[in-house]
């Protein structure tokens, strides 16, 4: 059961950190999943570059990966109240094709199905390349076959641009949430889109049941996809690239926080899980989620012993942070997540659209509200009684001014201009409120 101290604080609303006791050492921890796991996906992905050359035009770079930029936002950080150690935001809200994390996931699920599919079917050989899959007999056969997804937005349009690339027809069911444009820019792609007047859980439950009653539909399950978890995982041999290239040196030292979005908790997870096979307890990672949604809080917080959501403890739900409105955690990446997860803080909607508006005035960065909620973490593990507590239990305190802090941008480049500048304005009136 959850503490009665902290559901009367989540009650109240108001931003706070809470951190993991149940953390241990990332060599004792045993989870439902294997370290050589991230190391396939990370050449899966190397194995599919030319084929995502093929049928993306935007990945026309020397190998055809769906990669960020590491962006370093010194000022913004400064403005932020940042002041020791190095900012940096992993720019995934600019990611090619989606534009948002979710290209990391769902491209890969969708591409690895592909693949499986012709290979069963016969249309390519056991030792093809993936760059088979192109052929026009093999995208004309997919044509009888549908790919489905249930989404608030963001996985919707990476595994319906993904599906339609290869050929498949492709439906997303949307909660009652989902942003318009978002729904706009799927059709525009080909995608069928069911919405319903329900949340987050119940379009997944719609389309986890329609694919169960069809052979010839494959769904894309958030709750429950490996395939999806470790295409996010792949992310971490690419952060920790980008830092060597920066000369940073991440050790006892030197630590590397980070600071990532939550929904259902696929993403985040399958980052935290990679970061931690590549750095180590080195990585301090915590994900970020609406004072409305903690549903990744809720559960940790209240153990595994069953499964919980934001509405049993009398939270809404409701938020603007629309990839995020999420009220149950992924069960699967609870059961992961539980010994390796530093800790989860919230945040109020108010401040999403304030930093949103920071991030666009001293980065150029534009974001979506959910995406700017990473922008908190450097404030919420330095400046609040439990990151004290949190840095003093692991050592921390004297070695912060060397610490390298990477808040996951997860969203945001693919908005439409028009919704983006009412983002800004809002942002810059409660800027101007303060």
């Amino acid at each position: 059961m959850i503490d009665a101290q902290l559901k009367s604080r989540l009650l109240k609303g108001a931003p706070l950190l809470w951190v993991n006791p149940d953390q241990i050492p990332v060599l004792m921890a045993e989870v439902p999943v294997r370290p050589a796991q991230v190391k396939d996906a990370e050449q899966n992905w190397r194995d599919l570059a030319p084929l995502l050359q093929q049928c993306f035009p935007e990945l026309q770079g020397p190998n055809g990966a769906i990669s960020s930029d590491l962006i370093e936002v010194a000022a913004l950080a400064q403005v932020m109240g940042n002041d020791q150690g190095r900012h940096f935001v992993k720019g995934d809200h600019a990611l090619p094709v989606a534009g948002s994390i979710k290209a990391r996931g769902g491209i890969y699920e969708v591409f690895l199905y592909g693949l499986s599919l012709a290979r069963s079917l016969g249309l390519i050989k056991a030792d093809d390349t993936p760059i088979a899959l192109a052929h026009p007999e093999v995208k004309a056969a997919f044509a009888n076959y549908t790919v489905a997804v249930g989404s608030t937005g963001n996985l919707g349009l990476s595994v319906g641009i993904a599906a339609r690339a290869l050929g498949f027809q492709a439906v997303v069911h949307m909660s009652s949430d989902a942003k318009a444009w978002k729904v706009e820019r799927l059709k525009h792609h080909g995608v069928d889109v069911v919405q319903h007047d329900a949340d987050y859980g119940n379009a997944v439950a719609a389309a986890r049941d329609q694919a169960d009653a069809d052979p010839t539909i494959y769904f894309v399950d958030d709750e429950r996809s490996e395939l999806l978890f470790f295409g996010y995982s792949a992310a971490a041999a690419e952060l920790r690239d980008q830092l060597d290239a920066q000369g940073i040196i991440v050790d006892a030292q030197h630590p590397l926080f980070l600071y990532l979005p939550c929904g259902i908790g696929g993403a985040p997870g399958g980052v935290t899980y990679g970061l931690k096979q590549v750095f180590g307890d080195n990585a301090h990672c915590f994900f970020v989620e609406p004072a409305q949604s903690p549903c990744a809080l809720v559960q940790l917080a209240g153990g595994l012993e069953k499964q919980i959501n934001v509405y049993d403890i009398g939270l809404t739900n409701k938020t603007e942070a629309d990839g995020m409105a999420v009220a149950e955690i992924s069960w699967f990446i609870a059961q992961v997540m539980h010994p390796l997860l530093s800790g989860v803080y919230t945040v109020a909607d108010d401040d999403l659209f304030r930093w949103l508006a920071l991030a666009h005035d001293q980065a150029g960065l534009q974001l979506e509200p959910s995406a700017a909620a990473c922008l908190g973490g450097p404030a919420a593990a330095m400046d609040t009684a439990e990151g004290q507590g949190y840095l003093t239990q692991n050592g921390l305190t004297h070695h912060m001014t060397q610490a390298t802090h990477v808040m996951w941008a997860t969203g945001g480049s693919f908005v439409p201009d028009e919704e983006f500048q009412g983002f800004l304005a809002k942002g810059n009136q409660l800027l101007s409120q303060r």
